[in-house]
């Protein structure tokens, strides 16, 4: 309940946008240069909050998102981008501060977000993921509904099989990310979905979605899973982890008992745990990011990974892992979005839409119910 009444505090009730956080420039490691500005409205954020809205039953706030997201991407599907101002802002350009010393001296301090300009392809699958959900329960698609769905498709058909900057908005260049190919193949697979259940005057693609929600589904599967290692790799043809992968079976990409799953789940809780938490990647191995330094554990890999373990059949390990979670949280119950174990303190802006929508997800998954983004 405490995250829930977070993440509506994190929306802005004249527009419905929800921000990512309400700080900027808090650091991702003390001293160091992983500080960016999280006042705006991430479409991945918004949509994830979405579905847990739904699943919870606050209907008012996912119709005010969907609302913002019409309004927000309004015009050319070729125009949009992942982030937005809360009142739909397009220009977010980041500049730094410099006469400011940073929190504990952790320089720079960001204003905007360069992020706002970068292709992140799975964004998609998680906005036809949440228009999926909201419509099964009773949001139901409208003619603009119908329509944005339609052009961001068309889009995403001519769109995939291009590299982009991922979920971790990387700035060391695009790359063919295993999770954004993934989400792609969400989109295709929700978009068919709704089709199909709708009986909607977009029927005419349906045939050609279905294709390409195969062909990306085939080309994951081959060239997304390095067979030495036996697991999912971060990128098609790399050798290192993500824990982005983790969502593999919260999305329905492949089940829990597929061995590919069950393998990478087990390397990631070997190689990329740290004192009890989950890193995101290891950034000092792939040099993926562009950045230098370390960061803390990310507290919603961390949750991702209880939600598995809980897939699994692995109950009290689940268990353990999201208590562990819990007592993380400062006496008001919040969360930002990285740890520090051995400081034994948050990193990263504050409060983070991310971490707590992670949390409510595992508490729904832990108590036996099916994730949210499967329906």
């Amino acid at each position: 309940m405490r995250s829930l009444i977070t993440l509506k505090g994190l929306t802005y009730e004249p527009t419905g946008g929800l921000v990512a956080a309400l700080t900027t420039s808090l650091p991702e490691k003390i001293g160091g240069v992983r500080n960016w500005d999280y006042r705006y409205c991430w479409l991945r954020d918004a949509a994830l909050t979405l579905l847990t809205l739904v699943g919870a039953g606050y209907h008012e706030e996912a119709r005010a998102w969907r609302q913002w997201l019409l309004r927000a991407i309004a015009g050319s599907s070729e125009q949009m981008q992942a982030i937005y101002g809360v009142r739909g802002e397009r220009r977010l350009d980041e500049y730094e501060i410099p006469w400011l010393s940073g929190y504990e001296n952790s320089k720079p301090v960001r204003i905007g977000n360069a992020a706002s300009n970068q292709f992140q392809l799975d964004v998609y699958g998680e906005v036809l993921a949440a228009m999926w959900l909201a419509d099964r329960a009773g949001i139901k698609m409208e003619e603009p509904d119908w329509a944005l769905m339609v052009e961001l498709m068309k889009f995403l058909e001519s769109n995939w099989q291009k590299p982009d900057e991922g979920m971790w908005e990387v700035r060391g260049g695009r790359k063919h990310f295993t999770h954004s190919k993934m989400m792609a193949w969400v989109a295709f697979d929700r978009a068919v979905k709704l089709v199909e259940e709708c009986g909607c005057a977009a029927d005419e693609h349906l045939e050609r979605w279905q294709k390409i929600r195969a062909q990306i589904h085939e080309e994951v599967c081959e060239r997304g899973y390095n067979v030495e290692k036996k697991v999912f790799t971060q990128y098609f043809g790399s050798d290192a982890l993500d824990a982005s992968l983790l969502m593999m079976p919260l999305t329905g990409f492949l089940p829990i008992t597929d061995e590919r799953v069950r393998s990478t789940i087990e390397a990631i809780g070997r190689e990329l745990m740290q004192d009890g938490l989950v890193l995101r990647y290891r950034p000092q191995e792939e040099k993926v990011d562009g950045l230098p330094g370390l960061e803390g554990a990310f507290l919603p890999c961390s949750f991702w990974l209880a939600d598995c373990l809980r897939l699994l059949g692995r109950k009290k390990e689940a268990r353990e892992l999201f208590e562990r979670l819990l007592a993380l949280r400062n006496d008001l119950g919040l969360l930002s979005e990285e740890y520090d174990p051995r400081a034994k303190r948050q990193l990263g802006n504050f409060p983070q839409a991310f971490s707590h929508l992670a949390l409510v997800t595992a508490a729904r998954i832990l108590g036996g119910e099916t994730p949210p983004f499967r329906g």
